[in-house]
Protein backbone atom coordinates (compact mmCIF):
# COMPACT_ATOMS: atom_id res chain seq x y z
CA UNK A 1 0.00 0.00 0.00
CA UNK A 2 0.99 3.67 -0.57
CA UNK A 3 2.40 5.77 2.22
CA UNK A 4 3.96 9.04 2.32
CA UNK A 5 7.32 8.29 4.10
CA UNK A 6 9.93 10.74 5.94
CA UNK A 7 12.99 8.58 5.21
CA UNK A 8 15.87 10.77 6.39
CA UNK A 9 17.02 14.03 8.51
CA UNK A 10 17.55 16.29 5.49
CA UNK A 11 15.51 19.15 4.21
CA UNK A 12 12.88 17.29 1.63
CA UNK A 13 14.03 13.80 2.53
CA UNK A 14 9.88 12.30 1.63
CA UNK A 15 8.77 10.39 -0.55
CA UNK A 16 5.64 7.47 -1.12
CA UNK A 17 6.71 4.46 -0.55
CA UNK A 18 5.12 0.57 -1.19
CA UNK A 19 4.75 -0.91 2.48
CA UNK A 20 3.42 -3.67 3.55
CA UNK A 21 -0.10 -3.79 4.61
CA UNK A 22 -1.16 -4.35 8.43
CA UNK A 23 -2.26 -7.80 9.35
CA UNK A 24 -5.57 -7.99 11.36
CA UNK A 25 -4.90 -8.48 15.43
CA UNK A 26 -7.05 -9.77 17.70
CA UNK A 27 -8.13 -6.76 19.92
CA UNK A 28 -7.16 -4.05 17.68
CA UNK A 29 -9.33 -2.34 14.91
CA UNK A 30 -7.67 -1.75 11.34
CA UNK A 31 -8.96 1.32 9.97
CA UNK A 32 -9.19 2.28 6.06
CA UNK A 33 -8.05 6.44 5.91
CA UNK A 34 -10.49 7.86 3.61
CA UNK A 35 -9.02 11.18 4.62
CA UNK A 36 -5.81 12.68 6.47
CA UNK A 37 -5.56 16.71 7.33
CA UNK A 38 -1.47 17.71 6.92
CA UNK A 39 -0.08 19.15 10.12
CA UNK A 40 1.78 21.83 10.62
CA UNK A 41 3.85 19.68 12.27
CA UNK A 42 4.15 17.73 9.04
CA UNK A 43 5.28 20.38 7.03
CA UNK A 44 8.30 21.26 9.98
CA UNK A 45 9.14 17.32 9.39
CA UNK A 46 8.98 17.83 5.44
CA UNK A 47 11.74 20.46 5.78
CA UNK A 48 13.54 18.65 8.85
CA UNK A 49 12.52 21.67 11.45
CA UNK A 50 10.78 19.61 14.01
CA UNK A 51 11.72 19.84 17.71
CA UNK A 52 10.35 16.77 18.66
CA UNK A 53 12.07 12.73 18.54
CA UNK A 54 11.26 10.71 15.53
CA UNK A 55 12.27 7.68 14.04
CA UNK A 56 13.21 6.79 10.69
CA UNK A 57 11.76 5.95 8.31
CA UNK A 58 8.22 6.77 10.07
CA UNK A 59 5.00 6.63 7.66
CA UNK A 60 4.06 10.64 8.76
CA UNK A 61 0.00 11.81 9.61
CA UNK A 62 -1.59 11.96 12.53
CA UNK A 63 -5.33 13.39 11.75
CA UNK A 64 -7.56 11.07 10.13
CA UNK A 65 -10.74 9.80 9.29
CA UNK A 66 -11.36 6.31 7.78
CA UNK A 67 -13.80 3.65 8.06
CA UNK A 68 -13.59 0.27 9.89
CA UNK A 69 -12.26 -3.00 8.07
CA UNK A 70 -11.83 -5.45 10.49
CA UNK A 71 -13.12 -5.07 14.57
CA UNK A 72 -13.69 -7.93 16.79
CA UNK A 73 -16.48 -7.96 18.42
CA UNK A 74 -14.87 -7.48 22.34
CA UNK A 75 -13.58 -4.24 20.56
CA UNK A 76 -16.88 -2.55 20.52
CA UNK A 77 -16.47 -1.52 16.73
CA UNK A 78 -17.87 -3.29 13.65
CA UNK A 79 -17.21 -3.01 10.28
CA UNK A 80 -18.42 -0.12 8.28
CA UNK A 81 -18.86 2.70 11.33
CA UNK A 82 -16.90 5.85 10.29
CA UNK A 83 -14.39 6.49 12.69
CA UNK A 84 -11.44 8.60 13.90
CA UNK A 85 -8.63 8.01 15.76
CA UNK A 86 -6.65 9.97 18.65
CA UNK A 87 -2.91 10.34 18.30
CA UNK A 88 -1.68 8.47 20.75
CA UNK A 89 -0.08 5.01 19.33
CA UNK A 90 1.16 3.89 22.53
CA UNK A 91 0.82 4.48 25.97
CA UNK A 92 2.32 2.37 28.85
CA UNK A 93 -1.16 2.38 30.88
CA UNK A 94 0.10 2.06 34.22
CA UNK A 95 1.81 5.19 35.08
CA UNK A 96 -0.41 8.12 36.77
CA UNK A 97 -1.30 9.84 34.17
CA UNK A 98 -2.67 6.87 32.32
CA UNK A 99 -5.07 6.09 35.34
CA UNK A 100 -5.98 9.41 35.49
CA UNK A 101 -7.11 9.68 32.31
CA UNK A 102 -4.49 12.20 31.63
CA UNK A 103 -2.47 9.54 28.94
CA UNK A 104 -1.33 12.28 26.66
CA UNK A 105 0.91 13.05 29.48
CA UNK A 106 2.49 9.42 29.41
CA UNK A 107 6.40 9.39 29.97
CA UNK A 108 6.13 6.53 27.11
CA UNK A 109 3.92 8.19 24.87
CA UNK A 110 4.52 7.56 21.25
CA UNK A 111 2.05 9.31 18.64
CA UNK A 112 1.64 8.47 15.16
CA UNK A 113 3.60 10.10 12.50
CA UNK A 114 6.57 10.80 14.88
CA UNK A 115 7.46 7.69 16.73
CA UNK A 116 4.92 5.34 15.06
CA UNK A 117 4.09 4.99 11.63
CA UNK A 118 1.24 7.21 11.19
CA UNK A 119 -2.04 7.70 9.17
CA UNK A 120 -1.11 9.17 5.50
CA UNK A 121 -1.07 5.41 4.56
CA UNK A 122 -4.45 3.25 3.33
CA UNK A 123 -4.73 0.91 6.70
CA UNK A 124 -4.20 1.95 10.16
CA UNK A 125 -4.22 -0.25 13.33
CA UNK A 126 -5.26 1.05 16.78
CA UNK A 127 -6.34 0.18 19.83
CA UNK A 128 -9.96 0.69 20.45
CA UNK A 129 -9.82 2.90 23.93
CA UNK A 130 -8.72 5.76 20.90
CA UNK A 131 -11.28 5.34 18.61
CA UNK A 132 -14.20 7.42 18.37
CA UNK A 133 -17.37 7.32 15.82
CA UNK A 134 -17.98 10.29 13.50
CA UNK A 135 -21.49 11.71 13.80
CA UNK A 136 -23.26 10.93 10.38
CA UNK A 137 -23.58 14.59 9.50
CA UNK A 138 -19.92 15.24 9.66
CA UNK A 139 -17.73 14.40 6.51
CA UNK A 140 -14.76 12.44 6.59
CA UNK A 141 -12.55 15.77 4.93
CA UNK A 142 -14.03 17.55 8.16
CA UNK A 143 -13.70 14.97 11.03
CA UNK A 144 -10.33 14.34 9.67
CA UNK A 145 -9.28 17.80 11.40
CA UNK A 146 -10.87 17.00 14.48
CA UNK A 147 -7.14 16.42 15.62
CA UNK A 148 -5.95 19.85 15.31
CA UNK A 149 -9.74 21.19 17.19
CA UNK A 150 -9.15 19.16 20.14
CA UNK A 151 -5.47 20.53 20.27
CA UNK A 152 -7.28 24.33 20.13
CA UNK A 153 -9.96 22.43 22.91
CA UNK A 154 -7.42 21.32 25.08
CA UNK A 155 -5.45 24.71 25.20
CA UNK A 156 -8.85 26.70 25.81
CA UNK A 157 -11.20 24.97 27.35
CA UNK A 158 -9.56 22.09 29.72
CA UNK A 159 -6.42 24.28 30.43
CA UNK A 160 -7.21 27.97 30.16
CA UNK A 161 -10.45 29.00 31.06
CA UNK A 162 -12.42 31.43 28.92
CA UNK A 163 -14.95 33.72 30.43
CA UNK A 164 -18.27 34.79 28.66
CA UNK A 165 -17.58 38.65 27.41
CA UNK A 166 -13.27 38.06 27.88
CA UNK A 167 -11.24 39.98 25.24
CA UNK A 168 -8.94 36.45 23.33
CA UNK A 169 -6.12 37.52 21.73
CA UNK A 170 -4.49 34.77 19.30
CA UNK A 171 -1.25 35.02 18.07
CA UNK A 172 -0.84 33.33 14.85
CA UNK A 173 -3.05 32.26 11.99
CA UNK A 174 -2.71 29.09 11.03
CA UNK A 175 -4.83 26.05 11.34
CA UNK A 176 -4.38 25.98 15.35
CA UNK A 177 -5.05 29.84 15.67
CA UNK A 178 -7.95 29.52 13.55
CA UNK A 179 -9.52 26.40 15.62
CA UNK A 180 -8.71 28.67 19.00
CA UNK A 181 -10.63 31.42 17.58
CA UNK A 182 -14.01 29.17 17.06
CA UNK A 183 -13.40 27.49 20.34
CA UNK A 184 -12.92 31.08 22.14
CA UNK A 185 -16.36 32.20 20.03
CA UNK A 186 -18.05 28.78 21.03
CA UNK A 187 -17.19 29.74 24.55
CA UNK A 188 -18.48 32.93 24.94
CA UNK A 189 -15.79 35.47 24.26
CA UNK A 190 -16.89 38.73 23.67
CA UNK A 191 -14.05 39.55 21.06
CA UNK A 192 -11.64 37.42 19.39
CA UNK A 193 -8.55 39.28 17.78
CA UNK A 194 -6.26 37.11 15.50
CA UNK A 195 -2.49 38.30 14.91
CA UNK A 196 -0.32 36.89 11.74
CA UNK A 197 2.29 38.34 9.28
CA UNK A 198 2.62 38.77 5.75
CA UNK A 199 2.88 35.31 5.06
CA UNK A 200 -0.68 35.21 6.44
CA UNK A 201 -2.37 37.20 4.59
CA UNK A 202 -5.27 34.65 2.91
CA UNK A 203 -5.35 32.86 6.60
CA UNK A 204 -6.26 36.46 8.45
CA UNK A 205 -9.17 36.40 5.64
CA UNK A 206 -10.57 33.12 6.69
CA UNK A 207 -10.47 34.09 10.15
CA UNK A 208 -12.39 37.09 9.28
CA UNK A 209 -14.70 35.51 7.85
CA UNK A 210 -15.24 33.01 10.50
CA UNK A 211 -15.79 35.62 12.96
CA UNK A 212 -12.71 37.06 14.33
CA UNK A 213 -13.48 40.88 15.49
CA UNK A 214 -9.81 42.36 14.34
CA UNK A 215 -7.43 40.78 12.37
CA UNK A 216 -4.23 42.45 12.53
CA UNK A 217 -0.94 42.00 10.15
CA UNK A 218 1.53 42.32 13.51
CA UNK A 219 4.06 43.92 10.89
CA UNK A 220 1.79 46.59 10.17
CA UNK A 221 -0.21 47.06 13.12
CA UNK A 222 0.08 47.27 16.89
CA UNK A 223 -2.51 45.04 18.72
CA UNK A 224 -1.33 47.09 21.80
CA UNK A 225 -3.32 49.95 20.35
CA UNK A 226 -6.22 48.17 19.51
CA UNK A 227 -5.94 46.52 23.05
CA UNK A 228 -6.18 49.88 24.85
CA UNK A 229 -9.84 50.72 23.25
CA UNK A 230 -10.96 47.24 24.10
CA UNK A 231 -12.99 47.15 27.21
CA UNK A 232 -10.84 49.02 30.12
CA UNK A 233 -7.80 48.99 27.82
CA UNK A 234 -5.81 46.69 30.73
CA UNK A 235 -4.73 43.78 28.05
CA UNK A 236 -6.57 40.14 26.68
CA UNK A 237 -8.06 38.43 29.27
CA UNK A 238 -6.30 35.14 27.57
CA UNK A 239 -3.44 35.07 25.27
CA UNK A 240 -3.17 31.99 23.04
CA UNK A 241 -0.02 31.53 21.43
CA UNK A 242 -0.20 29.62 18.42
CA UNK A 243 3.02 30.42 16.70
CA UNK A 244 5.60 28.58 18.98
CA UNK A 245 8.39 31.75 18.36
CA UNK A 246 9.99 32.47 21.61
CA UNK A 247 9.57 36.13 20.53
CA UNK A 248 5.52 35.45 20.68
CA UNK A 249 5.59 34.63 24.12
CA UNK A 250 7.27 38.04 25.12
CA UNK A 251 4.68 39.63 23.20
CA UNK A 252 1.84 37.80 25.20
CA UNK A 253 3.31 38.88 28.27
CA UNK A 254 2.72 42.85 27.04
CA UNK A 255 -1.08 42.04 26.03
CA UNK A 256 -2.33 40.00 28.18
CA UNK A 257 -4.30 41.72 31.33
CA UNK A 258 -2.96 42.08 34.95
CA UNK A 259 -4.15 38.43 36.34
CA UNK A 260 -4.44 37.18 32.99
CA UNK A 261 -3.93 33.82 31.07
CA UNK A 262 -1.39 32.83 28.24
CA UNK A 263 -2.03 29.34 27.02
CA UNK A 264 1.12 28.62 25.36
CA UNK A 265 0.02 25.41 22.54
CA UNK A 266 2.43 26.61 19.85
CA UNK A 267 5.97 24.26 19.79
CA UNK A 268 9.76 26.15 19.18
CA UNK A 269 13.21 25.36 19.48
CA UNK A 270 14.19 28.80 20.12
CA UNK A 271 15.84 29.65 24.04
CA UNK A 272 13.60 32.55 25.15
CA UNK A 273 16.22 35.47 25.80
CA UNK A 274 13.99 37.66 27.70
CA UNK A 275 13.00 38.21 31.02
CA UNK A 276 10.05 36.75 32.61
CA UNK A 277 9.22 39.21 35.42
CA UNK A 278 6.22 40.50 33.53
CA UNK A 279 4.78 37.01 34.34
CA UNK A 280 5.19 37.77 38.34
CA UNK A 281 4.90 41.37 38.20
CA UNK A 282 1.07 41.06 36.32
CA UNK A 283 0.22 37.83 38.56
CA UNK A 284 -0.10 36.09 35.01
CA UNK A 285 -0.84 32.31 35.03
CA UNK A 286 1.09 31.12 31.70
CA UNK A 287 -0.43 27.35 31.13
CA UNK A 288 1.30 25.27 28.64
CA UNK A 289 -0.96 22.69 27.02
CA UNK A 290 -0.05 19.42 25.00
CA UNK A 291 -2.78 17.22 22.51
CA UNK A 292 -5.76 16.14 24.15
CA UNK A 293 -8.09 13.12 25.83
CA UNK A 294 -11.15 11.25 25.47
CA UNK A 295 -13.17 13.77 26.64
CA UNK A 296 -11.46 16.03 24.16
CA UNK A 297 -12.42 14.11 21.14
CA UNK A 298 -16.05 14.13 22.30
CA UNK A 299 -16.60 17.40 22.90
CA UNK A 300 -14.77 18.54 19.32
CA UNK A 301 -17.40 15.89 17.57
CA UNK A 302 -19.88 17.06 19.13
CA UNK A 303 -19.38 20.81 17.77
CA UNK A 304 -18.71 19.33 14.65
CA UNK A 305 -21.88 17.63 14.56
CA UNK A 306 -23.46 20.56 15.71
CA UNK A 307 -21.99 22.97 13.67
CA UNK A 308 -20.28 25.05 16.21
CA UNK A 309 -17.06 24.74 14.44
CA UNK A 310 -16.95 25.65 10.24
CA UNK A 311 -14.33 24.14 8.75
CA UNK A 312 -15.46 24.84 4.62
CA UNK A 313 -13.64 27.89 4.84
CA UNK A 314 -10.56 26.06 6.69
CA UNK A 315 -9.81 23.69 4.20
CA UNK A 316 -7.88 25.13 1.50
CA UNK A 317 -7.43 21.92 -0.83
CA UNK A 318 -8.16 18.11 -0.69
CA UNK A 319 -5.41 16.52 -2.89
CA UNK A 320 -4.18 12.80 -3.65
CA UNK A 321 -1.73 12.04 -2.13
CA UNK A 322 0.79 11.31 -4.58
CA UNK A 323 0.33 15.27 -4.79
CA UNK A 324 1.80 15.69 -1.25
CA UNK A 325 3.93 18.40 -2.52
CA UNK A 326 1.42 20.80 -3.69
CA UNK A 327 -0.65 20.29 -0.38
CA UNK A 328 2.20 20.98 1.81
CA UNK A 329 3.58 23.79 -0.75
CA UNK A 330 0.29 25.42 -0.42
CA UNK A 331 0.28 24.86 3.69
CA UNK A 332 4.04 26.68 4.11
CA UNK A 333 3.00 29.08 1.62
CA UNK A 334 0.32 30.23 3.65
CA UNK A 335 -2.11 29.65 0.89
CA UNK A 336 -4.29 27.18 2.97
CA UNK A 337 -5.12 27.26 6.47
CA UNK A 338 -5.23 23.59 5.31
CA UNK A 339 -4.83 20.65 3.25
CA UNK A 340 -6.14 16.91 3.55
CA UNK A 341 -5.12 14.35 1.99
CA UNK A 342 -6.92 11.25 0.37
CA UNK A 343 -6.59 8.67 -2.47
CA UNK A 344 -4.38 5.89 -0.06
Amino acid sequence: MKALVKWGLGDGELEVRDIPEPEPVRGRVLVEVHAAGVCGSDVHMWRNHQSWEVKLPVVLGHEMAGVVVDAEETTGFHVGERVVCETAAHVCGRCQYCHSGNYNLCPHRQGYGALADGAFTRYLSVNPQIVHRIPDSVPDHHAALAEPLCVALNGLVERARISPGDVVLVQGAGPIGIMALQVAKASGAGAVIVCGTDADSTRLEVARALGADVVLNVAREDPLAVLRDMGEGWGADVVVDATGVSASLQQAMEFVRPMGQIAKIGWGPQPLGFSLDPLVAKAITLLGSFSHNFRTWERSLALLATGQVDLDPVIGGVYDVTQWPEAFDAMQAGRNVKSVLTGF
